[in-house]
């Protein structure tokens, strides 16, 4: 068992958590496959889940009969079936299902009330000197409202400060249902994934244990000992989130992932993971790992829980 690295999308790679460049790069000494040879579903699942944030592709519905003040004189025919794309933050289901935060006032929004199919970019190519080197992943699915309140808590556990606007009358999470996904992992990498062949886990087990196994976690202590090896200080950080494939963590508004070398379904497993994961090679005094910590830029309520 090992950490692995994954950076959010937002993360310039080498990034640390006081702003400064010069992070750690991935142990090779420690096992778990490289990201170059993972193969496509795993590395897919990692890259989607290290992000906190993406943008979102709905089709643009027609405006003209319904037009209001203040959309302007673009807000035309003409527009309708464009590709709208708008930035979104987004947390993942247990499942891998993305959730997003949208308001009925955004654009984004009413064009997926009108057609359910969008398209979700999550890009882990920041910071890199070339970036159509790095991977980047497209998901296309189905967006319903969701008015799950595992979901719910789910979102708002991973990006807290939503919590000012979530309770406004026109926002609601939406779950997207994954049809499909194009990975891109590099030049001459590309991969078409099914949803089947994308494997993404259930672990209902888990999902019913997660929120008091956090309260336990966070109590004891386990988020500063997870913490990115990078940041010296360490304190402030706490677990947001445990699914089958890894863990997430926040200080402020720096994000880093944990990702598991193999899958848990339950509360006990995870756990057990952890705890494995906590400790150095020797067993004794403070661990690392390499995870990176990251910077993501501060977000507010525009309308539409993304611009």
């Amino acid at each position: 068992m090992s950490f692995s690295n994954a950076l959010s999308a937002s993360s310039p790679a080498g990034a640390t958590p006081d702003g400064q460049g010069g992070a750690t790069p991935p142990d090779p000494d420690r096992s778990g496959p490289a990201p170059a040879t993972m193969a496509p579903a795993p590395r897919a699942r990692r890259l989607m889940r290290a992000c906190d944030r993406a943008t979102l592709a709905t089709l643009q519905r027609p405006t003209t009969a319904q037009r209001s003040p203040d959309e302007g004189a673009g807000a035309t025919a003409d527009a309708a079936g464009w590709p709208y794309p708008s930035l979104v933050l987004v947390a993942f289901d247990h499942d891998g299902s993305p959730l997003l935060l949208l308001s009925t006032l955004a654009d984004h929004t009413r064009n997926l009330l009108a057609d359910g199919r969008v398209g979700l970019l999550f890009d882990g190519t920041a910071g890199l000197a070339q970036p159509l080197t790095g991977a980047r992943l497209s998901v296309q699915g189905r967006a319903g409202r969701s008015d799950d309140p595992d979901h719910r808590a789910r979102y708002l556990r991973r990006h807290p400060d939503a919590a000012l606007y979530a309770g406004f009358g026109d926002f609601a999470i939406y779950r997207v249902a994954v049809e499909r996904a194009h990975l891109v992992a590099g030049f001459g990498r590309i991969h078409w994934l099914s949803a089947a062949e994308l494997d993404l886990p259930a672990a209902p087990a888990l999902a019913a244990g997660e929120a008091a196994l956090l309260d336990r976690l966070n109590g004891e202590g386990y988020g500063p000992r997870l913490a990115p090896a990078t940041d010296g200080g360490k304190d402030g950080w706490s677990l947001t989130g445990i699914d089958p494939e890894g863990c997430d963590l926040r200080r402020g508004g720096y994000v880093a992932r944990v990702d598991f070398e193999q899958r848990i379904h339950d509360p006990e497993s995870a756990k057990l993971m952890l705890d494995t994961l906590v400790r150095p090679p020797d067993g004794s005094g403070q661990p690392g790992g390499s995870t990176s910590g990251t910077r993501t830029a501060g977000t507010r309520p525009d309308g539409g829980g993304g611009t």
